[in-house]
């Protein structure tokens, strides 16, 4: 099964997770040019602080809890001292461009975490032998949001439908690494749908996702509250199904995925 990942310090929704079958609560502490990167954009931008990974970690189960911290810059050593302090089971690294960016991450995580990095800028995705030949990558997760806008595409997910994943995907898994993309977001919604999605995880033999927004009860004050629990069930019953999947299937659902995205594409343009 694929890992679920939620994006959350709210304590309440910590709780609810880990008693529905999330692998993984996400705490974002990344600020440093977010907010001037994806002006304009319908994404949400996180105000937490190191000390909220201290207070969550007694909800989060053991090995369970992923940071993202900064961009290198002149405090990352003592950033990723303290998240790793505080009790961070992994570290993860956004938008760099220089594998001497991934090797000074790795020098500072020193294997008290496991390490992640997000892959989410062209000139990485351009540079990803050099970046993959740093020893002490644990992880790699491909951020379609930030790197559509670095490739200056309108859908996020024309990353997906170009080949371009599948050239990453390449690369990583010929160095054994595991790797997830993208957001995922409940089944039977979105206009790229849920289960598409998650079907081409299943192709690309991904093991990782993150949960959309979606999940996070952020409507809650207008009556609507997301039931985690029946929502998470919905994702493991498919996943049932896309792990018996044929070659046949699986192209199929890529037909149908790229399909979509031209169309989407298509309608954010007028067209």
């Amino acid at each position: 099964m694929i890992k679920l990942m939620l994006l959350t310090t709210n304590e309440d929704l910590i709780r609810e997770a880990m008693v529905s079958d999330v692998d993984r609560i996400f705490v974002d502490l990344e600020y440093i040019n977010k907010s001037e990167r994806q002006k304009g954009r319908d994404t949400v931008i996180s105000h937490n602080s190191i000390e909220d990974v201290k207070r969550i970690r007694p909800l989060v189960d053991k090995g369970k809890l992923l940071v993202r911290v900064n961009p290198i810059h002149a405090n990352s050593k003592y950033e990723i001292d303290k998240v790793i302090e505080y009790g961070a089971d992994v570290v993860m690294l956004p938008m760099f461009k220089y594998a001497e960016e991934v090797r000074a991450f790795i020098d500072f995580v020193d294997g008290r975490a496991k390490t992640c990095l997000l892959l989410e800028t062209a000139q990485a995705m351009v540079r990803i032998d050099d970046i993959l030949d740093q020893s002490g990558i644990d992880e790699i997760y491909i951020g379609l949001n930030d790197l559509h806008i670095s490739l200056g595409l309108d859908f996020m997910f024309e990353v997906l439908g170009s080949g371009l994943i599948e050239y990453m995907v390449y690369k990583i898994k010929s160095k054994g690494l595991p790797f997830g993309f993208g957001g995922l977001g409940k089944i039977g919604e979105g206009l790229l749908p849920a289960e598409n999605i998650l079907c081409e995880h299943y192709r690309l033999g991904s093991s990782s996702v993150i949960l959309s927004r979606t999940f996070r009860n952020e409507n809650v004050n207008s009556g609507i509250k997301v039931d985690i629990e029946k929502e998470v069930k919905k994702i493991r019953e498919k996943e049932k199904i896309y792990s018996k999947y044929s070659a046949a299937e699986f192209d199929e659902n890529r037909h149908i995925v790229n399909e979509k995205i031209k169309e989407i594409v298509k309608s954010l343009n007028g067209k």
